[in-house]
C-alpha cells in the first residue's frame, strides 16, 4: 500500500463508522501491550472526541442550554453530515447554524440557530484581521470640506447579527455564570454587533434608530451629509448633532475604517 492509498484509507476509518479495512489492518504491526485493533479504536475514539471538543468550544451557551447527551447527538450528526474538510479546526463550526436550520423543527431550530449564529459571529470577529480602525485623533485631522463626502466601511472583526430572540441575555447569562433564562422572541427584532479591539472582543445591542443609521453608511454607501439629510427626517436640526454622536461612538468602538475612493 503506497503511502497516499494509506493516509487516505486511515482517513476513510476516521470518518467512518465501520471497522477499518483488511488494507489498513494487515499494513499496521501491533506491539506487546496494544494490538492493531485496539489501537485503532483508540484513535478512531480520540479523533471523535477532539471534533466534539472543539464543537463544546465554539458553542458553549448551546452546549449549556441542551446539556451533554443532547448536545453531543447533534454535533455528532452535524459532524457525519459535515465532517471538516479544513486542515484547521477553527472552521469545524462555519455550517452548525445551518445544520440547525435543517435538522431540527422551526420552534427548536429558530432560537437554536440564532444563538449558534452568535456564538460564531464571536469566533469571526476573534480570529479576523486587525485592519486599521479610524480613530478620534484621525478625525480630528479631517478638513472641514471632506466631511460632507465622508464614507467608511466596516472594520474587518465587525459582525452583524439582527436577532428574533433574546439570545445576547442567554449567551450572556452563561458568559457570566448567571441563571439561565427562557429563550422568547423579542417584541420587535433588534441589532447585535460584535467586534474585536486588540485581544477582546465586545457586543453591543443597538437601538433601531442607531442599527438603521449605521446600515446606511456600511451597507447602502451613504456619506456623512447623506446620514444627516437622512436623519433630519426624524431629528430635524439637530440631525448633524445626532450624526456626529454615533460617529464617535462608533469610532471610538473600532466598527469603522475610512473608505478611500
Amino acid at each position: 500500500m503506497r503511502l497516499n492509498e494509506w493516509q487516505l484509507a486511515f482517513e476513510a476509518f476516521l470518518l467512518d463508522e465501520t471497522a477499518a479495512d483488511a488494507g489498513l489492518g494487515n499494513s499496521l504491526i501491533g506491539g506487546p501491550t496494544l494490538n492493531v485493533g485496539t489501537g485503532l479504536a483508540i484513535y478512531h475514539n480520540a479523533y471523535k472526541a477532539r471534533l466534539l471538543d472543539v464543537l463544546r468550544n465554539d458553542f458553549p451557551t448551546i452546549w449549556h442550554w441542551l446539556g451533554d447527551a443532547e448536545f453531543d447527538q447533534l454535533a455528532t450528526a452535524y459532524i457525519r453530515q459535515q465532517p471538516s474538510a479544513h486542515y484547521s479546526l477553527r472552521w469545524l463550526g462555519k455550517g452548525f447554524e445551518d445544520f440547525i436550520r435543517e435538522h431540527l423543527v422551526r420552534e427548536q431550530s429558530a432560537p437554536l440557530a440564532e444563538l449558534a449564529a452568535l456564538e460564531w459571529a464571536f469566533t469571526l470577529a476573534f480570529d479576523s484581521p486587525a485592519g486599521t480602525p479610524l480613530t478620534i485623533d484621525a478625525m480630528a485631522t479631517l478638513a472641514a470640506e471632506e466631511w460632507p463626502t465622508l464614507q467608511v466601511k466596516p472594520a474587518p472583526s465587525l459582525q452583524w447579527l439582527r436577532c428574533a430572540y433574546n439570545s445576547v441575555a442567554i449567551w450572556r447569562s452563561v458568559k457570566a455564570e448567571a441563571d439561565f433564562p427562557e429563550s422568547q422572541a423579542l417584541a420587535s427584532p433588534q441589532v447585535c454587533v460584535i467586534w474585536r479591539s486588540e485581544l477582546v472582543c465586545s457586543y453591543r445591542s443597538l437601538a433601531s434608530a442607531e442599527a438603521d443609521a449605521l446600515d446606511g453608511l456600511l451597507n447602502q454607501a451613504w456619506n456623512f451629509s447623506e446620514l444627516c439629510a437622512e436623519l433630519a427626517v426624524t431629528y430635524g436640526e439637530g440631525a448633524a448633532l445626532q450624526a456626529v454622536t454615533w460617529l464617535k461612538q462608533w469610532v471610538q468602538d473600532g466598527l469603522l475604517e475610512r473608505l478611500q475612493r
